[in-house]
């Protein structure tokens, strides 16, 4: 899949303040810190949906991943571009609770690098998503245990960002509830404290 070239991103510094905007591809091809989002939804049961990114995407593609990922656009909030992206990729539009943010560094085979402040989202899904088979190949509800023992004996069937998201989910065992939860159902993040 080809990308715009104008499609940009936010430039931010450590403490996640603007300090500009640059072309997409570019600031992936120097590694430039920017700001982007990982939504995780989970069903009834507490299992998570993943995703497999399409080939043609412009870097990770044909790799497992939490259920949407992106990037808000310059002047948009990044809660409304996590939902934006969710219903463009995914078809979907549950709501989303903002749950933590995390900063990493990695380094693509394809010779990009991912440098970025994400912004972590929960939400829930009763239902099958409608992914748009151009940035989605396929998608499957797993358990959390399953997921990080897959994790661990398969480390490069997944995208660099989803072990510490899902490390970061872990770390705040018993949150508040996931919107659409119901009360004394485990969440996701419950199953892995």
């Amino acid at each position: 899949m080809s990308m715009p070239s104008d499609e940009r991103v936010i430039l931010v510094d450590p403490d996640d303040r603007e300090i500009d905007t640059a072309e997409k591809i570019a600031a992936h091809r120097e590694g430039r810190l920017h700001r982007a989002f990982s939504v995780f939804l989970e069903d009834a049961a507490g299992r998570v949906l993943l995703q497999r990114r399409a080939e043609g995407k412009y870097h990770s593609g044909g790799l497992w991943s939490n259920t949407c990922c992106g990037h808000p656009r310059p002047g948009e909030e990044t809660r409304d571009a996590a939902q934006r992206r969710l219903s463009e990729e995914m078809g979907v539009a549950p709501a989303l609770a903002p749950v933590f943010t995390f900063t990493y560094r990695a380094e693509l085979a394809s010779g990009l690098t991912e440098h970025e402040v994400d912004h972590v989202f929960l939400g829930r899904l009763d239902g099958e998503p409608r992914p748009d088979p151009q940035e989605v190949a396929e998608w499957r509800w797993v358990g959390i245990p399953e997921l990080l023992a897959d994790l661990e004996a398969n480390p490069g069937r997944y995208t660099a960002w989803l072990r510490p998201a899902l490390e970061g989910l872990g770390a705040r065992a018993k949150p508040p509830r996931t919107p659409g939860r119901k009360e004394g159902q485990p969440s996701s993040r419950e199953f892995m404290s």
